[in-house]
């Protein structure tokens, strides 16, 4: 005989298994402030809470794995596309603390300050006190320095910052790009304001200097070259401590900074000293991230040969488009500097930074 009762309904049962990252120990784990890290002090700054471990890696709690990949490699953020190595990535920490908030902050801080200056400037008639070879200075090769700084800005850091192992390296990168876009673009409204002054200046001469004007072509062919690196932390290396050391603090320090002032010009001096003071938190933290990699207790030996590499190649590069800048320096009516002053205060200054890096001097740098 059937039964016509209706059998008990049957679920399957569920299994409670400790998931891998839950079951880990973590800096924090037995405290009321929980984090996946360590501080670098005895509490998280706001700058460890928004970048850290924002984009884990599989070293650290993707126990899966890599969860998205490419086509033609592997997944993630491979450490195969720079040729240095690190005991561990993300022991860096920016410096500066860079992160969304102090970005804008302190750029719009800059901002305002050029646009204050300028504003001054044109109401008190500053610029009728320019002498007339150095209006032609400022829009012939001001002018072009723009094109250098938006090259670096927007096809060097920009194209860095997404290759790079960890969150905290690639942000320290995009601020880098922040601050090259953002001075190109004060160089270039710069270029407006005097074109619109009572100034005979011509504001589109800049554009056949840097294509044409010998004295501008090694610089241009270094920046061009800088755009075509494939390793990230080899494009830098190459535009940050070398590239910036020679040419970069070369001219806007050591030249503008030293002569404006000499020939009418106290307007120029703010805007060029807020890209020298953009380049001194991005030194920071370039100096941070090397000094890192030299100091790296497996792997140091390995990262100073690589880098030595990197200097016999690229300092030939830099020392050449800074020569043949060298006809520049006598055009100004007061000549306060020579160009072999800046160029030695120059290659002092990466002397020095070398030197905090722990690596040697590369030949033929004097």
């Amino acid at each position: 005989m059937v039964s016509t009762e209706n059998p008990a309904p049957s679920f399957p049962k569920p299994e409670f298994t400790g998931a891998e990252a839950g079951l880990q120990e973590f800096p924090s784990s037995k405290s009321r402030s929980y984090n996946y890290f360590k501080p670098r002090k005895m509490r998280a700054t706001v700058y460890e809470d928004v970048t850290f471990d924002v984009q884990p890696d599989p070293e650290r709690h993707l126990s899966q794995g890599w969860i998205y990949g490419f086509a033609d490699g592997p997944g993630g953020y491979p450490k195969d596309w720079t040729e240095l190595k690190s005991s561990d990535w993300h022991r860096f920490l920016d410096p500066n603390e860079e992160w969304e908030q102090t970005i804008y902050r302190n750029n719009s801080n800059v901002v305002r300050q050029i646009q204050l200056n300028l504003e001054n400037a044109k109401k008190a008639g500053a610029y009728r006190n320019w002498a007339g070879s150095w209006v032609r200075f400022v829009e012939r090769h001001l002018g072009a320095w723009m094109h250098a700084e938006h090259g670096l800005g927007m096809h060097v850091f920009c194209s860095e910052q997404r290759s790079a192992p960890t969150n905290m390296i690639n942000n320290a990168i995009a601020v880098n790009t922040a601050h090259k876009l953002r001075f190109a673009q004060d160089l270039a409204l710069y270029n407006l304001d005097l074109t619109e002054s009572e100034l005979a200046f011509d504001g589109s001469v800049h554009r056949s200097v840097w294509h044409q004007d010998p004295v501008w072509q090694g610089v241009r062919e270094a920046v061009e070259r800088l755009t075509a690196i494939g390793d990230w932390a080899e494009s830098l290396f190459a535009a940050n401590v070398v590239f910036e050391a020679l040419v970069g603090v070369l001219f806007r320090s050591h030249l503008v900074m030293q002569v404006s002032a000499r020939n009418g010009d106290y307007v120029t001096p703010t805007l060029v000293g807020a890209g020298e003071h953009d380049y001194e938190r991005d030194r920071s933290y370039t100096r941070t991230l090397f000094g890192m990699l030299t100091g790296d207790e497996t792997h140091s030996a390995h990262n100073k040969q690589v880098l030595g590499g990197w200097l016999d190649k690229w300092v030939p590069v830099a020392a050449h488009a800074a020569r043949e800048l060298q006809p520049i320096w006598s055009q100004p009516q007061e000549k306060v500097v020579t160009f072999a002053e800046s160029w030695d205060a120059s290659v002092n200054g990466l002397r020095t930074l070398l030197s905090e890096l722990s690596l040697d001097e590369p030949k033929g740098l004097a």
